[in-house]
């Protein structure tokens, strides 16, 4: 094994996140898993908070659906230039929130053990989407729940919703809607065991590509970074989302597409559930198959052509 030239108090290793709760708590979680793994003392890494577009709070505030305010780039062009520029050394990122695709020089490799996959309901006075009223204000930012919601319920009234979890809970409690949606995962990382909220099955709500998962980004030419990443990467976790990003990039990596992946492991076997939908929940197409799972990241773009080949020519016309 080669000797890796590990931080030190005097000479930290620099991990760059946006500074949002739930952006802190995941960047903790790397910081504590690297510290374990290398028996290290938490000084030994610094915390570099990097604000993003995306944490700008006009944009926040403008509700406005996230392909109109520049898609997912949002939440990582800063960080990434800072990694780019040697700035800091690695970046967390969630990795729902990713681009299928890297920028030049840098690699994502490395993912924690994965959390909770499923959308939380919340709701202060409800306990389900069956629950609410024929016509009730429900609010999410996201396209893909906003289409899943309407082609269940499309009575709703769907509105955007932007925000962290304190931002969205505010919201409610001032009567913005009578409920929205978050990642059981956020909500557990950051313990927040008092917010109302109720797990969604998948099978009824399937969730984001890569939902509770963390990825960890680094330049591709630091082996040193490459090195201590290894020790702490989940292997399960970087399989599965291998076979959900190959669907993602497959079908559309932007923000401007309702889709849905969950992939599962189960011994030997892959499972893999895709969807993809209508912004306006008219139309839902899905997919359920398995495979071996070194053969997920194929099944991923084969599922994708054939959702694709469902859907015909007029599905994305709305795109235009």
């Amino acid at each position: 094994m080669t000797q890796i030239d590990l931080p030190s108090p005097a000479s930290p290793l620099k991990i760059g996140t946006r500074g949002s709760p739930l952006a802190l708590a995941q960047a903790y979680e790397t910081r504590a898993r690297l510290a374990a793994a290398f028996d290290l003392p938490d000084d030994a890494f610094e915390i570099v908070v990097i604000k993003t577009t995306g944490d700008n709070q006009a944009l926040i505030a403008a509700d406005k659906p996230l392909k109109e305010l520049g898609g997912k780039g949002l939440f990582t062009k800063e960080i990434e230039e800072d990694l780019l520029s040697g700035a800091i050394d690695i970046a967390v990122h969630s990795m729902k929130d990713m681009p299928v695709q890297q920028p030049d020089g840098l690699m994502l490799d490395t993912y924690l053990p994965r959390e909770d996959v499923r959308d939380a309901f919340i709701s202060p006075s409800l306990t389900s989407i069956h629950d609410l009223a024929k016509g009730a204000v429900v609010g999410t930012s996201s396209l893909r729940r906003r289409a899943q919601l309407l082609h269940r319920r499309p009575d709703l009234n769907v509105v955007q919703f932007r925000g962290n979890v304190q931002t969205r809970l505010r919201k409610l409690s001032e009567g913005v809607a009578e409920c929205t949606f978050l990642a059981m995962a956020g909500l557990n990382r950051l313990a927040m065991a008092d917010v109302p909220a109720n797990a969604i099955e998948t099978n009824d709500m399937l969730p984001a590509v890569a939902q509770g998962a963390i990825g960890i980004e680094r330049r591709t030419s630091d082996s040193r970074a490459a090195d201590m990443l290894a020790a702490i990467h989940d292997q399960q976790t970087g399989q599965r989302l291998a076979a959900e990003r190959a669907f993602l990039a497959a079908l559309d990596g932007s923000c401007e597409t309702p889709i849905a992946g969950l992939a599962e492991l189960d011994g030997t076997t892959l499972r893999l559930r895709g969807e993809v939908l209508r912004p306006d929940g008219s139309e839902a197409i899905s997919d359920d198959q398995s495979c071996p799972i070194e053969d997920g990241a194929e099944l991923g773009r084969s599922m994708a052509a054939k959702l694709l080949d469902q859907a015909g020519e007029g599905f994305f016309d709305w795109k235009r």
